[in-house]
């Protein structure tokens, strides 16, 4: 009977391995047909630039869709998504933890007109430059700009998600931020709208090659979680430095105490 079990789990992790191959090799392929066929021929179809960014968020949105259904399919993962319904708004500033390489993918195939900060490199990969140049992303160039290009995205109603820690958790579990996510909810004066998110066993986390996939098939819980109150780090006077660091505190043993709450 052992022997029985080892041979299934060892066909298992092989197939899930042969699976997350054909997944990564999906996603490429698919950005890089997307900046050939389809966002050029948006460009010449749709003139207005604010539409043409709308349209290709969109296609963008339904492509992750189809994308994690593709993986779900494949035995990659499963997935429980809860609170969807909390981002039936516009404007929200979303705040989530990172745990593993594909959480931008989740978040983004489910908030609609989502924007979000992308990496420089990102720009100028041959897979990923087009799609995100044409979804009109906000550039990480770092500073004051990129706050400033933040707010305005939250004031023409777009979800702007943001990962705090600025890269994935490392695999001790420690949740360590980054000021910059507080400092736009700070000077916006916006409410935060955290989302949790959990993947067990652990895959795709920070140093951790595609190819060792875990033993049994990764389960992502995705938990949109009640809005934080700006005002409740905003008020009786304190200045913008100290609610941002304040706030940042509070969101550090926020998302620290929701992942030991589960565990």
């Amino acid at each position: 009977m052992h022997k029985l079990e080892a041979v299934r789990a060892g066909i298992s992790i092989g197939w899930r391995t042969i699976a997350t191959a054909l997944s990564f090799a999906a996603f490429g392929l698919g950005g890089l047909l997307l900046r050939v066929l389809v966002f050029p021929v948006l460009q010449v179809l749709v003139w207005r630039r604010d539409t043409r960014i709308a349209c290709a968020r969109a296609i963008i949105r339904w492509s992750f869709r189809l994308y994690i259904g593709l993986m779900r399919f494949l035995g990659v993962l499963r997935y429980d998504l809860r609170g969807l319904d909390k981002l039936e708004r516009g404007g929200l500033l979303i705040l989530a933890n990172h745990p593993t390489l594909i959480d931008t993918i989740f978040l983004m195939a489910y908030v609609k007109q989502a924007d979000c900060i992308v990496k420089s490199d990102l720009w100028n990969n041959p897979f990923t430059g087009g799609p995100v140049r044409a979804a009109g992303y906000i550039n990480n160039t770092g500073g004051a700009e990129l706050v400033d290009a933040c707010l305005a995205s939250l004031e023409r109603g777009n979800n702007l998600i943001i990962f705090p820690e600025g890269t994935r958790t490392p695999c001790s579990g420690e949740v360590v931020l980054k000021r910059g996510a507080a400092n736009i909810a700070v000077r916006g004066r916006r409410d935060v709208t955290p989302v949790l998110i959990r993947c067990l066993p652990r895959t795709l986390g920070k140093g951790e090659p595609w190819w060792r996939v875990p033993a049994r098939r990764a389960h992502f819980e995705i938990a949109v979680q009640d809005d934080l109150a700006i005002g409740e780090f905003t008020g009786g006077g304190a200045s913008d430095v100290m609610a941002a660091r304040t706030l940042t505190t509070y969101l550090q043993h926020y998302f620290s105490g929701k992942q030991e709450q589960h565990a």
